[in-house]
C-alpha cells in the first residue's frame, strides 16, 4: 500500500538545491520550502539568499524562512501546509515540535557514513583525517545531533588527490540517488530503520574555524596534503608566510606532497622560477594554487610572475 507524499524540504547551501532538484524531477509533491531568512553580507552588505532559496523560487515553490523555529506564527503556517514527511538536507538543528509534526517524521541526509563524523563538516573531516571512503546516510532525525536511526547508508570511495569539493559534487549526486530510494521505502511502508550503534573511536567533523584550518608545518607530508585537499576551496587551508619581517596571511588551494630527505627546517620556503616548495618533516610540499592578502586565488606560475619572497621566506 502506497502514502502519497507531501513533503517540507528544508535546506538552506548548493549541496541541498542538488536534492531538491531531483525530488523534483522524479515528480514527488513538495509543499514548502524552509531556508534561513536573507541577511546583508559582504562588503558592500547587500541582501543574500540562501541557494536554496533562490531556486526554491525560481521553481515557483512555497518559501517559508523562519527566524525562530518555534514561533507560533510559523508553525500554524507550517501546520497548515498538511505535510505528511520533512526532508532535511543542511540546514540546522530543529526543534521536536518540527521534526515530530509529520505522520512519517522527518529525515535527514548526512554526507558521511553514521556514526562516523557526525557535525557540521563531514565532508572536509573524512579528507583531513585520510579518509579513504566515505558515503551518504539517510536517518530520522531525534532530539540529538545526527544519532536517530538510520534508514539508508550509500559508501563511495575518496581518491588520494581528491578535494573537497570534488567529494561534495560526488556525494550529492550518491545522496540525490539515496533520498529518492528512501522515499520510495517511505511511500511504499516499507521502511525498516536501525538504531545507530556508537563505537569507542568515533570521529567528530567539527565546525570548521581559522584554528583548524591553519596548516602545521611539524606535521607530516601527508597530513598537511590532506589538510590542504579537504579544505579546498572553502574555507581554504592557510598558513602565515614570513619575509622580511612582513607577515602574509596565504590560501593554500593545491599542492602536491613529495617524499624527500633533507635538512632543512620545517617551513622552509624554497622559489625557483616555476615553483615553491615548502618543506615538512618527511619532504616538501609542491605549491600549484595560492592566494596572497588582497590578491585572487592563482597558480604558482601566475603567482611568481608578481611576487618575489627572498631566499630566508618562511611558512608558519
Amino acid at each position: 500500500m502506497t502514502d502519497k507524499l507531501r513533503i517540507v524540504f528544508m535546506g538552506t547551501p548548493d549541496f541541498a538545491v542538488g536534492i531538491l532538484d531531483h525530488i523534483l524531477k522524479k515528480k514527488y509533491n513538495i509543499v514548502g520550502v524552509i531556508t534561513v531568512a536573507d541577511k546583508p553580507a559582504g562588503r558592500g552588505q547587500k541582501i543574500h539568499e540562501s541557494a536554496v532559496k533562490k531556486y526554491a523560487v525560481e521553481k515557483k515553490l512555497n518559501v517559508l524562512q523562519p527566524t525562530n523555529l518555534k514561533d507560533p506564527a510559523f508553525l500554524e503556517e507550517l501546520v497548515a501546509l498538511n505535510a505528511n514527511l520533512n526532508i532535511v538536507v543542511a540546514f540546522r538543528m530543529l526543534p521536536e515540535v518540527v521534526w515530530n509534526m509529520p505522520k512519517h517524521g522527518t529525515f535527514n541526509l548526512h554526507a558521511s557514513l553514521l556514526p562516523q563524523y557526525r557535525g557540521a563538516a563531514p565532508i572536509n573531516w573524512a579528507i583531513i583525517n585520510g579518509e579513504t571512503k566515505t558515503g551518504v546516510t539517510t536517518f530520522f532525525i531525534d532530539d540529538k545531533i545526527d544519532t536517530g536511526a538510520i534508514i539508508l547508508k550509500k559508501e563511495t570511495n575518496i581518491g588520494e588527490n581528491e578535494s573537497a569539493g570534488e567529494l561534495h559534487e560526488k556525494l550529492m549526486f550518491l545522496g540525490a540517488e539515496t533520498v529518492i530510494e528512501t522515499l520510495s521505502l517511505i511511500e511504499n511502508n516499507n521502511c525498516k530503520p536501525v538504531i545507530q550503534i556508537d563505537t569507542n573511536e568515533l570521529k567528530t567533523a567539527y565546525k570548521l574555524n581559522k584554528d583548524n584550518c591553519k596548516i602545521n608545518w611539524d606535521w607530516t607530508g601527508e597530513q598537511i596534503h590532506n589538510h590542504i585537499r579537504g579544505l579546498s576551496p572553502y574555507p581554504a587551508a592557510w598558513c602565515s608566510i614570513i619575509d622580511n619581517e612582513q607577515s602574509y596571511a596565504t590560501k593554500i588551494y593545491k599542492a602536491l606532497f613529495i617524499v624527500e630527505k633533507h635538512s632543512f627546517k620545517n617551513g622552509k620556503i624554497a622559489v625557483s622560477k616555476n615553483s615553491m616548495k615548502i618543506y615538512c618533516s618527511n619532504g616538501y610540499l609542491e605549491i600549484i594554487e595560492i592566494q596572497f592578502p588582497g590578491k585572487r586565488k592563482m597558480s604558482i606560475n601566475d603567482f611568481l610572475n608578481g611576487t618575489n619572497l627572498s631566499e630566508d621566506a618562511m611558512a608558519q
